[in-house]
């Protein structure tokens, strides 16, 4: 069975009587050229556990598991549990598990499952089509609770793939684009055009994998005030850093003055134009000063 036809879609619908949910995102993709770059992409192997995020009817589900050593797919709608059962009985290395990815402790799935066929699970790589609305929510809960993860292979809406690649300096480099940069590189995959999906959503989508760091690319010294820094930095992105980060740790505009001029930067930038590195200057001096 062809999953990812809409013929199938259709009467996989039809059977079960199931709707789709807006509220829940759910486009499901029908083009198996996009389905084998993600595949292809996530260098899934047998000897590696795959966590998937909302398999929906188990279109990529189904070909990672003909890859992988063993597939926990976490889908939160309890109505698309029966037909996973059924589109995916034929795979014992598929577990489903009916749960809400952001009140799921990924770390602890990961534990539960370190082994496959008594062999230790080689790598962690995480999988998924996420619905646009929690996103970026997904993302940072994976990296900031320090999911032990190799890497995550995911379609997003091409707007919030556009924010995370982007660079210093350009248009849609943002607070997102330095925290997801600070604990991942990041990679392109491919672009998908919204017609490839049922229902047809109305933007189009990329794929991104982020390979998470073993090694940061900076040293901080506090990783709390890197991020408020940063936190502040684009909270209203026309002002300068001398004027965003008053306040920041309780510093005053002369404080602030004080630091960038300690560090080289100029105090009259705004933050898109601040590269990771120089985030990380500026955290660490606001740290050494607030110490002292």
């Amino acid at each position: 069975m062809k999953l990812y036809a809409p013929s199938t879609i259709r009467q996989i619908k039809e059977e079960y009587g199931f709707r789709l949910s807006k509220s829940l995102g759910q486009n499901f993709l029908t083009d198996k050229n996009i389905i084998d770059k993600i595949i292809e992409e996530s260098f899934i192997n047998e000897n590696d556990l795959v966590i998937e995020i909302g398999p929906g009817i188990g279109v990529l589900t189904s070909e990672a598991a003909a890859q992988a050593g063993k597939i926990i797919a976490v889908e939160i709608d309890k109505n698309l549990i029966p037909i996973l059962q059924n589109t995916l009985g034929e795979y014992d290395n598929v577990e489903i598990l009916n749960k809400d990815i952001l009140k799921t402790d990924l770390n602890e799935v990961i534990e539960q499952n370190s082994e496959i066929n008594g062999q230790p699970v080689k790598a962690v790589r995480i999988i998924g089509n996420l619905p646009y609305y929690i996103t970026t929510p997904i993302i940072m809960k994976i990296l900031e609770d320090g999911v032990k993860a190799d890497s995550i292979t995911i379609m997003m809406q091409k707007e919030v793939a556009d924010r995370i690649k982007a660079e210093a300096g350009k248009k849609a480099y943002g607070a997102l684009s330095v925290a997801v940069q600070y604990y991942c590189t990041v990679h392109h995959v491919a672009n998908v055009p919204k017609e490839v999906f049922m229902p047809q959503p109305k933007v189009d989508s990329t794929v991104i994998r982020l390979d998470i760091r073993k090694e940061k690319p900076v040293d901080l010294k506090d990783e709390k005030i890197f991020f408020q820094c940063v936190k502040a930095g684009f909270g209203q992105r026309r002002k300068t850093m001398l004027n965003s980060l008053t306040g920041v740790c309780g510093l005053s505009k002369e404080q602030v003055g004080r630091v960038m001029e300690s560090i080289g930067i100029d105090s009259g930038r705004r933050a898109e134009t601040m590269s990771i590195v120089e985030f990380a200057k500026l955290a660490n001096s606001v740290y050494d000063l607030i110490r002292n």
